[in-house]
């Protein structure tokens, strides 16, 4: 149970401290539940799209929608995400994407990469009924974070523990953790109005190996600005393929 309560006090800013004390150690383990915490992050998201589109236009709900995940992580995955394309897009040797990335200012590539990301978001899931994106959003949340959180067990720690910006190297996943983190993040696809929609699944897993093997290839590991970045990007041809199925299908 502590280590599901460090994991909700790592990936969101709600006041789970206050529940209990939980040690330093157990906040190694935590990748493995970070598609339960998307249960919560998409189920607060969507409570706000609902309620919103019922007295605003869609469009404006939805951007409510996505300001809520933003205040109740405080951003996380987006610094992750800024700061891999600036460490990637400017870095030329490993050293250099490793050190870019650990700089706290945010760079040319990183706005850009924001900018793209948060435009791609809003309009796939515009292009949805509200109902439609609500589920995707449901589904796509956990199960992305459950696809990235498997990054642990494909690459090593690309920095030294010390070196790390929470002081924090996650351990690899033990059977019963892998089995958990599966369980939590496929059971959200059942959100999904229909069977054709879980094919938007296969976009994710694709972007994580590609992703990964980039990272392989040019720093030999992954860093907690990749993991962030990684889930963001996985969620993002999750909704590119429940368009798609729901253009084609229409």
């Amino acid at each position: 149970m502590l280590r599901i309560l460090a994991a909700f006090i790592f990936f969101t800013r709600l006041p789970f401290w206050k529940l209990a004390e939980v040690p330093a150690e157990y906040f190694k383990n935590i990748v493995s539940r970070w598609a339960l915490v998307g249960w919560l992050t998409a189920g607060l998201s969507v409570i706000v799209l609902y309620a919103g589109s019922l007295i605003l236009p869609a469009g404006v709900a939805l951007l409510l929608a996505m300001a809520t995940r933003l205040l109740v992580t405080g951003c996380l995955h987006e610094d992750g995400l800024a700061d891999f394309f600036d460490g990637f897009g400017g870095g030329t040797s490993r050293e250099r994407i490793l050190a870019i990335m650990k700089d706290s200012h945010i760079g040319s590539y990183g706005v850009i990469g924001l900018i793209g990301y948060f435009g791609l978001y809003y309009l796939l899931l515009s292009s949805l009924p509200v109902e439609l994106a609500g589920c995707a959003m449901l589904a796509g949340d956990p199960f992305s974070k459950g696809v990235a959180g498997m990054i642990i067990n494909r690459l090593p720690y690309a920095r030294k523990e010390e070196e790390a910006k929470n002081k924090t190297v996650y351990s690899r996943m033990t059977t019963n953790e892998y089995i958990f983190s599966l369980i939590c993040m496929l059971v959200p696809l059942c959100w999904l109005p229909k069977p054709v929609y879980f094919l938007a699944a296969l976009l994710p897993v694709i972007t994580w190996y590609m992703l990964t093997s980039l990272m392989k290839k040019k720093i030999q590991g992954y860093t907690g600005d990749c993991c962030g970045a990684t889930f963001l990007l996985c969620e993002l041809t999750f909704y590119i393929g429940i368009v798609v199925i729901f253009t084609v299908t229409q």
